[in-house]
């Protein structure tokens, strides 16, 4: 039986590896059902989805039950941010047995400083190197699996600059980070700078710049697409003010059903209503 962490790394192995962000099983499940391999766990979308800003004001047990729900919903892989490791490094290795646990094929983690903020924001600041390399051999030694990868991200670009980020990205690496993700690559010259400096590293980007298949070939194995998240807040927004100012929404249709009758039995078959209540009946229920 293949493990999350198994299927991952098949889906890096075969390339490139395009993942959305997601912060609950409904978005998990779209995203298995337009075709992609693995989904990324958001923080920031976790957060967002308690309406608080992402400043590493979820609790582990919080992110946990976003880790249930989105492995728990899917068969692909999921990515799953872990902040900073919620503490220190017996912190890490908690949060890396009960992330394994709960059905997450890797965890990142990242070297800013306690509380983090994300990872788009300024003044960020990041801990010595030495306390980042002692919570990835943690995280390495906690894992039961050996194929269960861990991400080590690295904020220091913002605050130290480009070769500091260089060189805690390839100490990271050889202390076994699986991949290797800096933050806070935010136009395309920064985009260049990181793939000439790091391309031979695995290498994660965050961001929409640049084609897959060229950022693959150029040395990225995984990119990580925050946009579903400004799709869902702007559409979101604009029902909650139409629904207000008209009383009505235009793509809903005025008949019995809230959802409208084409929207209630697609969804019903995305989550696989019908299958279930057949098991039920199977059992006399």
């Amino acid at each position: 039986m293949s493990t999350p962490g198994r299927l991952l790394r098949r889906a890096l192995d075969a390339g490139p590896l395009l993942v959305p962000f997601v912060f609950d099983g409904l978005q998990a499940r779209l995203a298995e059902q337009a075709g992609f391999a693995a989904v990324y766990l958001s923080g920031f979308g976790c957060a967002a989805a308690r309406g608080r800003p992402d400043l590493g004001l979820l609790t582990m047990s919080e992110m946990l039950d976003g880790v249930r729900a989105v492995a728990g919903s899917v068969g692909i892989p999921a990515i799953c941010d872990a902040d900073t490791g919620f503490g220190d490094v017996l912190n890490v290795q908690r949060a890396v047995e009960e992330f394994e646990r709960a059905g997450a094929a890797a965890l990142q983690i990242e070297d800013q400083v306690w509380p983090k903020r994300c990872g788009f924001m300024a003044g960020k600041e990041v801990v010595s190197e030495r306390e980042m390399l002692a919570k990835l051999r943690a995280a390495c030694d906690a894992r039961r699996a050996a194929d269960f990868l861990i991400v080590a991200r690295t904020d220091a670009l913002a605050p130290l600059g480009w070769d500091e980020a260089e060189r805690r990205a390839r100490a990271y690496c050889d202390a076994g980070a699986d991949l290797i993700f800096v933050g806070g690559v935010a136009d395309a010259a920064a985009l260049d700078e990181y793939l000439r400096r790091l391309g031979d590293l695995p290498i994660a980007y965050n961001g929409r710049l640049g084609e897959p298949r060229e950022l693959h070939a150029r040395g990225v194995r995984l990119q990580i697409h925050g946009g579903v998240l400004a799709v869902l807040f702007r559409a979101v927004q604009r029902a909650m003010r139409e629904l207000r100012e008209t009383g009505a929404l235009r793509e809903v249709p005025p008949d019995g059903n809230p959802l409208g009758e084409e929207t209630m039995a697609e969804w019903l078959r995305l989550l696989g209503a019908e299958e279930m209540m057949r098991r039920g009946e199977g059992y006399g229920a």
